[in-house]
Formats: structure tokens, sequence, C-alpha cells
């Protein structure tokens, strides 16, 4: 191996990223959750396939459903975090966050498998996205079908998976959802978890050493991204960016954590979604004294069930 191809140019505890493209993930990135019925909520889990050629899937989850009832419940559509390196739904971490959301909840939740970086450079995993966001909302699954309301769909994620959960948000407003259903099916609000955005411009607030990491990084997965970091697809206010005002829905959730590097840029998306003239209701919250995604891994601590009860109050529309 050449000293080019051996560079590291992106180490964490998950993953190592080499200049040439490849990587290493670490064990515990490997590790699967099974589906099924969890016996303390209650909620029931199921793997689907939503694209055989391309590997897209999608663990479903639904809470328990205690009586009959005609009375639909909320979509989630969720996407996992992980530098667009590592992750799935089925990785206990995940598994949980997503299986405890619904239970909370509940709602009928969508936590999708995108294929993965640098084996599959972006824009994969934003395609894989796109499929799954207008699979759901065809109502392709019996689950989604009879106990999903397709009029109250949510657009969710964490860190990469919040990126994707805003670029999924805004090719819906541009360009609007594939579904072919009776009803329109329609986003009612957006849940950014830590998102992921960034620019070729260093924010005053960011970290010198991280912003470097994070631009290598980048032109190591999405090599042909127009203008490196201001791609609209990890800077959304860049120039030629779609309007922030093209967001669909009426409500807008962004939550950050003060001690999170990437906290700043979540800020600034706020302040640009509400400059930028769009008519629906922006809430940020920030969690105190916490770092980038803390609340998969600490699942039960004080903070992150500060935040659970943010984003379930969310859901419910209070």
């Amino acid at each position: 191996m050449d000293s080019g191809s051996a560079e590291i140019v992106f180490d964490c505890a998950y993953f190592r990223l080499y200049k040439d493209g490849k990587a290493e993930r670490a064990g515990i990135a490997h590790e699967t959750a099974p589906a099924g019925l969890d016996a303390d909520t209650g909620v029931t889990s199921k793997d689907v396939v939503i694209d055989a050629a391309t590997g897209v899937a999608a663990r479903l989850f639904m809470p328990t459903m205690r009586t009959a009832t005609t009375t639909k419940l909320p979509i989630v559509v969720f996407f996992h975090g992980g530098y667009f390196i590592v992750g799935s739904p089925w990785h206990p971490l995940f598994h949980r966050y997503v299986n405890s959301l619904v239970a909370r909840a509940r709602i009928v939740a969508v936590s999708v498998r995108y294929r993965l970086a640098p084996e599959h450079v972006l824009p994969a995993a934003y395609d894989d996205a796109w499929d799954a966001l207008n699979w759901t909302v065809s109502g392709a699954d019996p689950w989604l079908s009879e106990h999903g309301d397709l009029g109250r769909v949510f657009v969710a994620g964490v860190s990469a998976g919040a990126n994707i959960a805003h670029n999924m948000a805004i090719a819906a407003g541009v360009k609007g959802l594939h579904a072919a259903t009776p009803a329109p099916a329609r986003i009612e609000g957006v849940i950014l978890l830590h998102p992921s955005f960034a620019s070729e411009q260093k924010m005053e607030e960011e970290a010198e050493e991280f912003w470097k990491a994070n631009k290598k990084r980048w032109a190591a997965i999405f090599p042909d991204a127009r203008g490196g970091l201001d791609d609209p697809r990890i800077n959304p206010t860049a120039a030629g960016a779609p309007s922030l005002a093209k967001l669909p829905g009426e409500r807008l959730m962004v939550c950050t954590a003060s001690e999170d590097t990437r906290a700043p840029r979540g800020r600034a998306y706020c302040e640009a979604v509400r400059a930028s003239g769009w008519r629906g209701e922006v809430e940020w919250f920030e969690s105190e004294g916490e770092g980038h995604g803390f609340f998969v891994p600490d699942h039960g601590s004080r903070e992150a069930v500060k935040l659970m009860d943010r984003v379930v109050a969310f859901l419910a529309g209070h």
C-alpha cells in the first residue's frame, strides 16, 4: 500500500476512513438486533425489502394496538446516523431508539437502510432515501396502509440521517412526492436531531480540526459533490441551493447539544429557515452539557429523556 492510499482522512470509534476511499469498520459497527416483539414496550418490528436491486430496505415498527380502532397513527420515516459510513436500522442502538420512540409517541415508524459510503459514494444514500420515502407514502406495506395516517407523515433523522431528512424534505417540497394513493400523502413535520451540515467557509464557532477533518471525509465519500462542502446537500444555504421556504409541512424541530461541534450549524439552519419566509413553525431545542448524538447510546440519561419528551410532544402537535 502506497503512502497516499494509507493516509487516514477520518478516524473515530466506529471506523477509519482512508484517502483512497477504503474504510475499516470496528466490530461494534456490525452489531445487530433482531426484529420482532419487544416484551418491555409491546412494540413489534419487521424487516422489509424496498428495492432488491439496490438493497434498500427498512425496519418497520408498530406499537401494540390495544383495541380495534379506525384511528390511524402518524408515520415517521427515520434515517439513522453514522457519518454516511456506518449504522443501520438493526444496529442495537438505533433499533432501541426507534423502538422507544414508537412506544412513547404511538406512531408507525419506517427506519431506512440506505447504502453506505465509501463503497457506495454519495449521492447513493440520498437516492435510496428518496426511494424509501416514496415507498412509504405509497402505503406499500399493510402496516402503513391499514394503521398509518398518510396525511400525517414526519421525516426525521439523527446526524448524517438528519442531513438526509432535510434533503428528503426539501426534495418533497420542490418536486412533490410520488405517492399514488387515493388521498395524497402529506408531510406534516420535519425533525432534525443533531444535523450534520458544513460549508467551505468555516464558522467562527467551529473547531478548526473538526472542520478540516469533515472536509476531507466529505471529499472521500462524495467526490463529485458540487463545490465540495458548498454542495447544497451538505450546505443548505449555499448559492444555488433550493430555498428553505420550499420545506413542506407546517412544523420543523431542530435539536442540538451544547458540546457538539456541529451545534453552530444547527442553530444557523434554524435562523436561515426563519429568514427564508417559510410559513411554518420552527422549534429549536438544545441539550445542555451533552455531545453529538448522546441520546442514542445514553438512552436513559436525564438529558436523553428530556429530549425524547420534546420529540414526543412535537409529534403529538403540542
